[in-house]
């Protein structure tokens, strides 16, 4: 399992505690780490796991390819590895997300590169006292003094502390406490962080505070309202997958009894298809209605006429309305006077 990520350095804040105390906080963003390679001891000689952070606007040809190469469409700016002794579940191109490795209260080493100061003299780099401002001295106040012996040895020791160059140096703070992770990939480290803004640094967990305080968060009106918003989109989902969970059981079990035609309707189609059901009967025609004994009498002398005159008469059909068959009727009328 991974237990480092990559974070760039954001800024520093202060908290307070549920116990009162105030703290100072580093903020760490560590969203878009990705592994661009994956090495094994099979082919490179030891597991480790290459990392990318960041995006990187003039890359060369060799990181566009690796970036290339392991599905990542932006080159990032940073590449670190962090070795591993099992490395077979991961694949370049896997996105690395914070909140599944660190939590709050855990104990992390962070690895940044500290802040270039320039050349510094002893008292600056090595703190120094200097030399007495009195006694006719006062040009020396600043001096390292001296350096060594004599003759013997007559030289110089190796590693004497003297002015040069100073900071730019790779330096590990370690057991800084996780405070909080957010899901949007921002870690909050109690305590100072090398290196300066938007510097690369590397977490690493190293163990877990037993005794953790968290920090006191101020509930607000926009924070309960967002609160209720998303119980509310939670219970939404629980819902619906209810739903769909009896849907799908409905008709895995018709499809083995053999019963597809007659699936579960919902209440609302139910309704719907009562008032349809109630309103079929109102818009019947006149033809649709069933046909009383006087009409059929009045078929059967109708027909029985016509033969005796030797004249085809036409019976109206119930197609139509009742409206629509009443000047026919007043037509077959005269032929009878006749």
């Amino acid at each position: 399992m991974l237990n480092g990520i990559l974070g760039q350095k954001s800024s520093q804040i202060q908290g307070f505690l549920t116990n009162g105390k105030r703290i100072p906080l580093t903020v760490v963003h560590t969203l878009g780490n990705t592994i661009s390679q994956v090495k094994t001891s099979e082919k490179e000689g030891y597991n480790a796991v290459q990392i990318g952070l960041g995006n990187k606007k003039k890359a060369n040809k060799a990181e566009e390819g690796l970036s290339k190469k392991a599905g990542i469409k932006q080159t990032p700016r940073f590449f670190k590895e962090l070795r591993l002794e099992d490395v077979s579940e991961f694949k370049p191109g896997m996105e690395i997300v914070a909140s599944e490795i660190f939590q709050p209260g855990d104990l992390v080493d962070v690895v940044g590169v500290s802040k270039g100061k320039g050349f510094a003299g002893g008292v600056k780099k090595h703190h120094f006292k200097g030399g007495p401002r009195t006694h006719g001295q006062s040009d020396r106040e600043r001096a390292p003094g001296s350096i060594g012996q004599t003759t013997t040895p007559g030289r110089v020791y190796k590693g004497k502390r003297m002015a040069g160059r100073m900071g730019h140096e790779t330096v590990t703070k370690k057991n800084l406490e996780v405070i909080e992770v957010k899901k949007d990939g921002v870690i909050l480290l109690k305590g100072l962080v090398p290196g300066p803004l938007k510097s690369l640094i590397i977490i690493k967990k190293v163990g877990e505070n037993k005794k953790f305080i968290p920090l006191y968060k101020e509930e607000t009106e926009a924070s309960k309202e967002t609160e209720a918003e998303d119980a509310q989109t939670e219970e939404i989902i629980e819902e619906v997958k209810e739903e769909t969970e009896v849907v799908v059981e409905a008709v895995d079990t018709q499809e083995k009894n053999g019963d597809i035609g007659s699936l579960p309707v919902s209440d609302d189609v139910q309704k719907t298809q009562k008032d349809t059901s109630s309103s079929e009967p109102s818009s019947l025609n006149g033809s649709q209605l069933p046909e009383s004994e006087e009409e059929t009498k009045s078929k059967e002398e109708l027909t029985s006429n016509s033969s005796e005159n030797g004249q085809t008469t036409v019976v109206p059909e119930k197609d139509t309305q009742i409206e629509e068959n009443q000047p026919e009727a007043q037509e077959i009328e005269k032929e009878e006077d006749k």
